[in-house]
C-alpha cells in the first residue's frame, strides 16, 4: 500500500487539537482537513485554536463539500456527536479510506463498522491529559500516546503499518497493543473511575498521587466493578491492571484535569452514558452488581441538569 498523503479530521475539541498539528504538519496543509459545518465552521475559520500558545488555522471543509476521499480519516468528537459524526464523514470514505477513532469508552468503532464496514475501521484510543478551554488547548508534549491497530495484532497489517508510518513522519508517540479490545477495556476502567470520580468531587491528577488515600479507595472501587464485568463478558482484566492504573495516574501532570470534569466545569454535557451509562447496562445484562457506577451516573447527570439551571441555585433574599 501507498502511504497516507489526505487526512481529514473530524473534532478539534482536546484530543483533536492535540493530534492536528502533526499531523496537517506530516501531510502538508494542502492535504489535510477538518470537517465542520455552520456555525463551527465560521468561529474556527474565523477564530482558529491556539495549541499550547501557538495560534493555529486548519483547512476547514463543509461535510456536504464534494472532495476525494481521505486516505485516513480521524474521529476525535464526543460520544455525543459522534452519530452526527458518522453522517458527517460520509464524503471523505472511499474504497481505500481507513477510520480510526480516538474516542473514550468501548463502543464507537462498533458503531462506525456498521456504517462503513470493518475493512475500513481501526481500533484506536489515546492516554494523554489535554485541557481545553474555549479555543485555547494545553498539553505537555513530552508525554502522551496514541493507541491504534486491527482487534487483535500479533503482526501488523498493511493499513496498521500505513498509519504507523504516518504517526512517525508525525512525530507522535504510538503504540500497537497486541489487543486493542483489552487495552480499550483498561483506558474504560480509568475512565469510569477517574474521570467521574473527579467530576463528581472537583479534583485533579494530583489527587491520586498518593496510594491508600482517600480518592485512590474511591477510584478504585468503581475500578474493581469494571473488572467484575469484563470478566464475566471474557475479557481478561484483573488486579495487575488496577495497580498498572496507580502508576499510569501519577504519570499525569498533576494539574491535570479528567475530561468529564473539564465538562462539568464547562457547563457542557458529559459523557456519562459512555462511561457509567455502558458499564451499568452491560452489568444489568451480564448479572453484576454496579452500585458505584449507578451512584456516579445519577450525582453526574444531577451535575449536568444544575448546569442546565434545571434548578435554583440563588438564594432566596425576599425581594
Amino acid at each position: 500500500m501507498d502511504k497516507i498523503k489526505t487526512v481529514a479530521l473530524i473534532g478539534l475539541g482536546a484530543i483533536g487539537c492535540s493530534v492536528a498539528r502533526e499531523l496537517c504538519q506530516a501531510v502538508g496543509e494542502e492535504h489535510f482537513r477538518v470537517i465542520a459545518g455552520g456555525a463551527r465552521r465560521a468561529r474556527l475559520e474565523r477564530d482558529g485554536v491556539i495549541i499550547n500558545g501557538q495560534p493555529c488555522k486548519f483547512p476547514i471543509i463543509d461535510p456536504e463539500q464534494t472532495v476525494e476521499p481521505a486516505d485516513l480519516v480521524v474521529v476525535t468528537v464526543k460520544y455525543g456527536g459522534l452519530e452526527q459524526a458518522i453522517r458527517d464523514i460520509a464524503g471523505q470514505v472511499g474504497p481505500n479510506t481507513t477510520i480510526i477513532s480516538f474516542l473514550n469508552g468501548i463502543s464507537s468503532e462498533q458503531m462506525l463498522a456498521e456504517a462503513y464496514g470493518w475493512e475500513r475501521v481501526l481500533y484506536g484510543m489515546v492516554r494523554r491529559a489535554v485541557v481545553m478551554e474555549g479555543n485555547r488547548c494545553t498539553y505537555d508534549q513530552s508525554r502522551g500516546t496514541y493507541y491504534f491497530g486491527e482487534a487483535k495484532n500479533p503482526t501488523r497489517t498493511p493499513r496498521v503499518q500505513r498509519v504507523c508510518e504516518l504517526f512517525e513522519r508525525a512525530g507522535l508517540n504510538y503504540q500497537v497493543p497486541p489487543d486493542m479490545v483489552r487495552e480499550q477495556w483498561v483506558k474504560f476502567m480509568g475512565n469510569v473511575s477517574e474521570n467521574q470520580s473527579a467530576a463528581i468531587l472537583g479534583i485533579p491528577y494530583a489527587a491520586w498521587y498518593e496510594d491508600g488515600n482517600d480518592a485512590n479507595w474511591i477510584r478504585e472501587t468503581a475500578c474493581r466493578e469494571v473488572i467484575a464485568v469484563a470478566n464475566r463478558l471474557g475479557i481478561d482484566l484483573g488486579e495487575q491492571d488496577l495497580i498498572r492504573q496507580r502508576t499510569l495516574a501519577k504519570c499525569v501532570p498533576s494539574w491535570g484535569k479528567p475530561s468529564t470534569l473539564q465538562d462539568i466545569e464547562a457547563g457542557r454535557p458529559t459523557e456519562v452514558e459512555l462511561f457509567s451509562g455502558t458499564l451499568c447496562r452491560l452489568g444489568r445484562e451480564v448479572g453484576v452488581p454496579t452500585p458505584v457506577s449507578d451512584l456516579f451516573y445519577h450525582m453526574i447527570r444531577v451535575l449536568e441538569q444544575k448546569n442546565a439551571g434545571a434548578f435554583d441555585t440563588e438564594p432566596d433574599t425576599g425581594a
